[in-house]
Formats: structure tokens, sequence, C-alpha cells
């Protein structure tokens, strides 16, 4: 049994245990791929400490924005071929059969695989992808550029289009991190007018560069006031930030019959006040991820040069400081690990 090296979680809350690992076979419907790159997400820290009510099985491999070569195909695999460049994600899998694929709506399956969290992902230097929900990457496209949109660029694309904003209109992106500072670009290629809001003047800065009209600095202050006096509340606000009073915040941030939506998933809850929720007609509603067809589009986008992520390269020894470091906010964009050396 031949063998790679991957980054495990053994242990909840513990160190990741960079080790060998066995190298996966192809199943039916699968395809074997050597990775190049894979983005790290917020989602790979909550995985890893076990946050959330439904918990991955130790010991699994996280990692969901991995893009790489397919080397071998599982029986009756027709779509993709080997040498092709292509993606894993977060919607690893789905039924195909339940009411909500049925509608359009497979993210919401019950019967869904999860890349990195039910199923083995991208930090390690193989992966196995189910190849009807393999993201196809753009010819010419730089793998490690490209990583981040498998998730963080689905995610917050599919979110900015359940914000209703039209071009012209303003939306507020709340958080711009690894999610954030994406999501301002493709606000901005929508044609929408973009206020960005953080707690750090760096990543204020990184979103004016991205095309942030405005951006706020929340900490010790409510940016709600600055917001209605300049342009008397947004049209839609999305949530991206991991602290849970940017949830309450966005309510005074959004003007009557605005939406909220939310792709942040910080533990524990947050205050609603119902009283401005029913006055002002608010709507809020929470984004996960994106299908297979808003995963088309988000990434041509990429393709049509609108959507440059921000990232640096590490090496796969460095992901417990890379975790770390994003459980600080310590990263501008995304880190991305580098298995082309």
């Amino acid at each position: 049994m031949s063998t790679m090296t991957a980054a495990v979680v053994e242990e909840f809350g513990k160190d990741l245990n960079v080790t060998d690992y066995s190298v996966p076979d192809p199943g039916p419907g699968q395809a074997l791929v050597k990775v190049i790159a894979s983005g790290v997400c917020h989602t790979d820290l909550h995985a890893a400490h076990g946050d959330w009510p439904i918990k991955p099985s130790p010991p699994f491999v996280p990692g969901h924005e991995g893009v790489g070569v397919v080397e071998k195909l599982g029986d009756g695999v027709q779509n993709l071929k080997v040498g092709q460049m292509v993606g894993n994600a977060w919607l690893w899998g789905a039924c195909g059969t339940c009411e909500y694929c049925r509608t359009g709506w497979e993210t919401l399956c019950e019967q869904q695989v999860n890349g990195g969290y039910t199923t083995d992902g991208s930090f390690g230097e193989y992966m196995l992808v189910d190849a009807a929900y393999a993201a196809v990457i753009p010819d010419g496209a730089d793998p490690h550029e490209i990583a981040p949109l498998l998730c963080a660029g689905v995610t917050v694309y599919k979110a900015l289009k359940r914000t209703e904003v039209r071009p012209g209109q303003w939306v507020v992106i709340s958080g711009i991190g690894g999610l954030g500072h994406v999501a301002v670009q493709y606000a901005v290629a929508m044609g929408m007018r973009v206020i960005a809001v953080d707690i750090a003047d760096d990543k204020l800065a990184l979103a004016k560069r991205h095309g942030a009209e405005i951006a706020l600095n929340a900490l010790g202050a409510d940016p709600a006031a600055e917001i209605e006096k300049q342009i008397g509340g947004a049209h839609g606000v999305l949530v991206t930030a991991v602290h849970p009073s940017a949830f309450g915040q966005a309510i005074s941030m959004t003007r009557r019959g605005g939406i909220i939506v939310f792709n942040g998933l910080p533990p524990g809850e947050f205050p609603a006040p119902i009283f401005d929720i029913v006055l002002k007609g608010l709507t809020i509603r929470g984004s996960i991820v994106g299908t297979r067809q808003d995963m088309v589009e988000a990434l041509d986008f990429y393709a049509r040069g609108l959507i440059r992520p921000t990232f640096t390269k590490r090496p796969l020894s460095d992901i417990n400081a890379v975790l770390d470091e994003m459980e600080h906010g310590k990263i501008d964009g995304r880190v991305v690990i580098d298995y082309s050396q």
C-alpha cells in the first residue's frame, strides 16, 4: 500500500499530525487527484477543534480548497480524464435524488458528503473527488491563486446573490478575512457598491485595494451610525466575520427592507432585536457554500480576470502555525498550502 504525507486530525483541539497516510484508491464514480495546492479555510480550524454540533470523526484529513491533477479514474467516470486539473469542495457530494437536490438546493441535501469533514480532504499529497461534484478548473488558471475560490469564492458569490443587492446599490461586507476580501471583489464585479467593516486597519486597507469605497473600523465603535450618516443604511449586509458581535451589529447597519446574509459560523448565538427586525422589515438568511452551478459561475469570474485572491504559499509542515495565525486574525487573505515543490 502506497503512502503520502498528510496533516491528520487525530484528536480535537490538538495539533494536526503531519505524517504518513495511505493513498486512497478511487471507487466507482471517483477520481484520485495529485494535489498541487490547497487553501486553508476557517472551517478547517473548526473541524480540527470539533467546534460544531455535528462533528467529524477522527482520524481525518481536513481541506476543501484543493486543486490538483487527475491521476486515476474509478469505474464509470466519463466526465473527467487523466491529466485534467480539478478541485474538491465543501460540497464533496450529495445524494442527487432528494427534494433539495432535485430543486437546485443540493447544498441543503441531508445526505451530503463534506470535503475534509465527513470524507478526507486536501491536506495531503493525494485526495479523492466525486467526479460528478468535482470543480473543473478553467484552462490557464494558477492552481494556487484559484484554490481559495473553491470555498471562500463560491461561498461569498452565492451569498451576495442571496442579498438580492442590485448593481449600484450598497452592500456591507463585515469581516475582511479569507472570505471577506474575495467578497469585496465579487461585489465590485457584480456592480455593487461596497462598504467594508472589520476591526483591523490592515484588513480594511486590503478591502480598499480590492475596490471597497468605504472602510470602517468597528473596534470600540458601532459603524452603523456612520453608515446611516453616509448612505442611509445598506441595502444588504454579508457577514463573513467569525465574532458573534458582528451578527447583531448587521441589523443596525441595514436600511428598511434590507437583506442580511450570514456566512460566518462562530460557535454560540447572536442577539436579535425582534422589534428592529419587524419594524424595519428585515430578512435574515443563512447561506452555505454554493451549488455546482454557483461554482461554475464563481470560477468564470476568475477566468475573466475579475477576481484575484490575495494569498501566500506555505508548506504543509507549517499547517499548525497557519491555523494558530488564523485563530488570532493574523492572516491577510488566504494561506495556500503548496505541494508543487
